[in-house]
């Protein structure tokens, strides 16, 4: 997978201290991982970057709307969602990235690509059920809302009334109490 060079920062001209930048996601950038879970996308990752003599340290924070499919429905709506990550950045004798919160680069080394991640930052952020907010509220009309409230049990049942096989249960424990 190779993505264009907007994703790799290079350090080695910057001057120790703070520099901000900003990134704007979109659903090529997905593709890319060939991650389809976004029929769209638009965020706006930020990057707060404080370059020091012997590390580097790094504050993603990202915010903006992925366009899914709703789990119950499959309509497409858009989910706002906001993440953010830390990460710093050693340097050592070989390439190491074990550790989630801690990259290691060669001694030498002068660019990081970002773009692994972005894309991790923003994809842990999407929730494992994604629910249309017209559900919730009502507003949502569609055929499948509709079949699922018919395929679903009855909800004027009456509360009193027992299946009798529980009845029965309960004589065996009146009985065994006597």
């Amino acid at each position: 997978m190779k993505l264009s060079n907007d994703f790799v920062l290079s350090f080695f001209g910057l001057k120790e201290g703070n520099h901000k930048f900003e990134y704007k996601i979109d659903k090529q950038f997905f593709e890319s991982f060939k991650f389809d879970e976004f029929i769209d996308a638009d965020f706006t990752v930020a990057l707060d970057f404080n370059k020091k003599s012997t590390l580097l340290e790094l504050h993603f924070e990202n915010k903006g709307t992925g366009t899914v499919a709703c789990d119950l429905t499959n309509e497409p709506f858009g989910l706002p969602m906001e993440g953010a990550l830390d990460l710093v950045v050693n340097f050592g004798e070989e390439f190491n990235n074990d550790n989630e919160e801690v990259l290691i680069l060669p001694h030498g080394e002068h660019q990081l690509d970002l773009s692994q991640y972005i894309y991790e930052m923003i994809v842990l952020a999407v929730p494992l059920k994604k629910t249309h907010p017209g559900i919730a509220d009502g507003s949502l009309k569609s055929d499948i809302l509709n079949k699922l409230e018919e395929l679903s049990p009855d909800k004027h049942k009456e509360i009193d009334e027992i299946d009798p096989r529980w009845e029965d249960l309960k004589k065996l424990l009146i009985d065994k109490n006597k």
